[in-house]
């Protein structure tokens, strides 16, 4: 699909991977409604590039509604991307202590990363239907899972079964919504270097670099980017999980 012309909100728009597609979309020509909770860097990018900062909790049917009607208001909804994040719970399933990990945090972790991301979609979904279709196709939602869905670490597991949902949702969201002409894909990011790490980025190359096969570096949030709008743009691509990690693969700590 043509990017320019159409409207996306990008869910995480604030974030390092919802940041670099906001650039990479507002300068493809489309209008982008940022739908984040974190205010001044939303408003900051607001005043920037032109672009629609709404505070947005994912979590909450109201809230997403409310980006989806102001993206809505700037031009005909065809693209959502959800890269949000979110508090995450980690931990052994049975600690040192023999305590058994915590449900509360567990619970926590899969309404951040996995029913969230369920509430964006079904909306998203159900507002993109609504659009003209062009050459058979209305519109496209774009997933954020990770290679932590294929190999979790020790104490990762909240995090790790949360983002297998996403994995899990994404062809059968697909074939839901081939009649109307939506195509689902999602991205499974491996280390990218963003903020959510919040450790020093040479630090964090030096860690991560040496682990990835080709090339040994961190991924960038722009690379990420490239592939939301290639995404976008090929309409044979639905129903798929597309790695983006520089072929590492986790090991188990």
């Amino acid at each position: 699909m043509q990017v320019a012309g159409s409207s996306a909100v990008v869910v995480g728009g604030a974030g390092g991977l919802g940041e670099a597609t906001v650039r990479r979309l507002h300068g493809a020509g489309a209008k982008v409604v940022i739908a984040d909770l974190a205010d001044d860097k939303g408003k900051a990018l607001e005043t920037e590039l032109g672009v629609r900062y709404v505070r947005t909790d994912a979590t909450s049917e109201e809230s997403v509604l409310a980006a989806i009607a102001e993206a809505n208001s700037l031009a005909p909804l065809r693209f959502s991307i959800d890269a949000h994040g979110g508090p995450a719970s980690g931990g052994r399933l049975i600690g040192k202590d023999g305590e058994p990990l915590d449900l509360t945090g567990f619970k926590t972790t899969i309404e951040f990363y996995l029913t969230a991301v369920f509430n964006v979609m079904r909306l998203s979904a159900a507002a993109i239907a609504q659009q003209e279709p062009v050459d058979g196709t209305r519109g496209v939602i774009v997933n954020t899972a990770s290679i932590a869905a294929y190999e979790g670490q020790i104490g990762q597991l909240p995090y790790a079964a949360a983002k297998g949902g996403v994995v899990s949702m994404t062809l059968v969201a697909a074939r839901d919504l081939a009649p109307i002409g939506v195509r689902v894909v999602t991205i499974a990011p491996g280390t990218f270097l963003t903020p959510a790490y919040g450790k020093a980025g040479d630090e964090l190359e030096a860690y991560w670099g040496p682990q990835v096969p080709h090339p040994k570096r961190m991924g960038r949030a722009s690379e990420y980017a490239t592939l939301v709008a290639s995404i976008l743009e090929n309409d044979y691509l639905n129903g798929e999980v597309i790695r983006l990690d520089g072929g590492l693969r986790f090991p188990p700590r």
